[in-house]
């Protein structure tokens, strides 16, 4: 009992409202909550992975959901920007272009083969795990996450991808780029283009899912179900 309690005051202090809270009114918070127990805070992790993993997917796998977003926006891979730079002075802007809209669609394509690979590994989560993120990191939930699902999601990711790459004939402009410019050049470029646009995919939806993460355990707006404000909540 003396451990759930002090599991109980770590979790209060760690997903509670962003304004700090006195050890008694933690306490007080606890003895009026007394039903909550270690398997509805395991639940209550579990609805949150699910709707943070939710919104993720339905955000990126949508049309410009990479491509229109700043902060994940698929560019040039770095060893690729001095060629970027050269081509586009040369008068291939729009070769360019092209080939950075496609590894962005083939991102978003393969967004939409993440959810069940998600949700497989949150059924699997344990009230163990879910007391490791309790003492974890604010991004402890999306770290969890990750550590259970990256292998999966580049095997899903990948031939997806690389599909997408060829529907959008993205291989062809990169090849066309880089034929180009290898012609002109002495330092060649010649990247693993779907690997590349994988990893940054899965950068991506990480990404998103630790700011769906911190939304649900600091603004109480996000909490959307009774579970969600019952295990989240530091009232």
């Amino acid at each position: 009992m003396k451990t759930f309690f002090s599991l109980l005051i770590l979790f209060t202090i760690s997903f509670g409202s962003a304004n700090a809270q006195s050890i008694k009114s933690i306490l007080n918070s606890i003895t009026k909550n007394s039903d909550t127990n270690s398997s509805n805070i395991a639940d209550g992790l579990k609805e949150a992975l699910q709707i943070g993993t939710d919104r993720s997917v339905q955000k990126l796998s949508i049309i410009d959901g990479f491509f229109a977003n700043a902060a994940l926006k698929i560019l040039m891979p770095e060893e690729a920007k001095k060629a970027e730079q050269k081509l586009r002075a040369l008068g291939f802007g729009k070769q360019v272009d092209n080939a950075i809209l496609s590894m962005n669609r083939a991102a978003e394509d393969a967004a939409k083969s993440a959810a069940p690979i998600f949700i497989n590994a949150i059924k699997q989560m344990t009230i163990q795990d879910a007391v490791g993120i309790l003492r974890g990191s604010d991004f402890a939930a999306t770290d969890y996450l990750k550590s259970k699902t990256s292998i999966a999601l580049t095997n899903a990711f990948r031939p997806v991808i690389e599909a997408s790459l060829e529907k959008v004939n993205a291989t062809k402009y990169w090849n066309t780029i880089f034929t180009t410019y290898n012609k002109l050049s002495f330092n060649k470029v010649n990247p693993d283009l779907s690997a590349y646009v994988t990893d940054k995919a899965l950068s991506g939806i990480f990404y998103q899912i630790g700011l769906e993460e911190q939304e649900i355990r600091k603004n109480p707006a996000a909490r959307t179900t009774e579970l969600l404000k019952k295990v989240f909540g530091s009232k």
